[in-house]
């Protein structure tokens, strides 16, 4: 039996009266890890950069073994860009190179950069007439029930790559990537973090998670994330298997094709 463990933290009141969203954290753990995941994760709303929670929302539901389905992470690229432009520029590009039409890449970067606060979950795009399909405003659809299948060789996995320094915000976003890649009708995700401290973001494809070191100005509270879908994709059938489908997500073979590549 597994437990899949989420957190929501916000400042002033709760999400849903208006409140400003601090923090969020999704896991998928074992019941001898429970308690520690679930305090750690306290922790981490009480001491966000974005500032202190006064409203923590902690759920904690049972997992059957039977229904988690397991996935390999994608290669993780890092692409070294001098300043945002450049970045978004390179982003752009990427989504392009993975399917995504130009007028819908170009749609998906404004979208973001006008953002007026931080999206909790993720907007869900037409990936050719770059139309938002989702109708979930700053809520967005949120992606649940996913966690490394083995933390440890995770961690050393990242180690070897030369993320060690990273691994807080590599070790949920690319997690997430490989479940949101596996799902039907996905062509790719953009994201960048509602963290002020941290600029980079990411271009994930069914190909690779390319990171860009720069995308969104040092200082900023605002982020979000954007799922470009195929058309005629089954949203119902989509959105369920992002929030509710478990997954645990695997490190690809020694030697295999997910190494870090620097561009």
């Amino acid at each position: 039996m597994l437990y899949s463990v989420r957190m929501r933290a916000a400042q002033g009141s709760s999400h849903e009266q208006g409140g400003k969203h601090i923090s969020g954290a999704e896991r998928l753990v074992s019941g001898e890890l429970l308690t520690s995941v679930a305090a750690a994760m306290l922790r981490r709303a009480l001491s966000h950069s974005r500032g202190t929670a006064d409203f923590i929302n902690l759920t904690v539901e049972t997992v059957p073994a039977e229904a988690v389905r397991e996935v390999t992470c994608l290669p993780i690229i890092t692409v070294n860009t001098p300043d945002m432009i450049a970045g978004r520029e390179s982003a752009q590009a990427m989504l392009i190179r993975a399917g995504v039409a130009p007028v819908a890449a170009a749609a998906g970067i404004s979208a973001l950069v006008g953002l007026p606060v931080s999206l909790r979950g993720a907007m869900v795009v037409n990936a050719q007439t770059g139309l938002r399909l989702d109708t979930q405003a700053e809520r967005g659809v949120r992606v649940s029930r996913m966690d490394i299948a083995d933390e440890q060789e995770y961690l050393h996995w990242l180690n070897r790559l030369g993320y060690g320094n990273n691994q807080i915000h590599l070790r949920e976003a690319v997690v997430l990537a490989a479940k949101v890649m596996s799902a039907p009708g996905m062509v790719a995700e953009l994201c960048w973090s509602d963290d002020p401290e941290y600029t980079a973001g990411y271009v994930a494809t069914p190909a690779a998670y390319t990171r860009f070191t720069q995308l969104k100005p040092y200082g900023s509270p605002i982020g979000g994330r954007i799922f470009f879908i195929q058309e005629n994709t089954d949203l119902k059938q989509l959105v369920d298997y992002l929030q509710y489908q478990p997954i645990l997500v695997k490190v690809p073979a020694a030697g295999g094709a997910a190494d870090a590549v620097s561009e």
